[in-house]
């Protein structure tokens, strides 16, 4: 290994993982990991964070340049291998975030911290706009995970895993609106000041 190991990350253990099977070019990792669904669970929308990955993953000496693609229909295209040390490392990440969880701060956490700005009514319209679209969200994953030449079940269970995470997440806004709409759940800013006063010791 060339120089230090670069921190781990669901996309750098992806790419290490891409060329488990074969050498190949970053435009051919990017269109297996969609095509393989790994869209759904690693950010590789933007090609220049691929691109970035890599770097690091060959200055890190965990990939390797095999050969350069030369093609007049296509711009030259460099493909890598895996290493040893690249093997190594990614089953290390493997075992690392299937044993240990970690807080990675998502966005719907943060803004449930600071709902009580808006008022209960406004929260419960824009909570049943995300139930509709996790709704949504449930619906496509069930489609993936019953369509009956689905591949081996044990390929798809990232898939079953945010099914589950979805349906409990549509449970509890359910029942948040539910809770909204009856008045059970409810808050004005003259109860808010006055809890704060009172935590703040005034």
């Amino acid at each position: 290994m060339t120089d230090a190991a670069p921190r781990a990350s669901p996309l750098a253990m992806t790419v290490l993982f891409m060329l488990l099977t074969e050498p190949i070019h970053p435009y051919e990792m990017q269109r297996r990991m969609k095509l393989w669904g790994k869209d759904q669970v690693v950010n590789v929308a933007q090609r220049a964070n691929l691109y970035r990955t890599i770097e690091r993953l060959l200055q890190a000496g965990l990939i390797a340049v095999r050969h350069t693609e030369r093609d007049q229909r296509f711009p030259e295209r460099t493909v890598y291998e895996l290493t040893d040390d690249g093997f190594r490392t990614a089953r290390e990440w493997l075992v690392d975030m299937l044993a240990i969880p970690r807080n990675e701060f998502p966005r719907f956490p943060a803004a449930l911290s600071f709902i009580m700005i808006l008022p209960p009514e406004e929260v419960e319209r824009v909570l049943e706009q995300r139930a509709a679209a996790v709704r949504a969200h449930l619906a496509a994953l069930s489609h993936v995970l019953e369509t009956p030449a689905a591949p081996p079940r044990v390929t798809l269970l990232e898939t079953e895993y945010l099914r589950s995470i979805a349906q409990a997440e549509l449970d509890w806004l359910t029942a948040i609106a539910a809770e909204l709409r009856s008045g059970t759940l409810s808050w004005s800013a003259e109860e808010l000041a006055d809890a704060a006063r009172q935590f703040l010791g005034d």
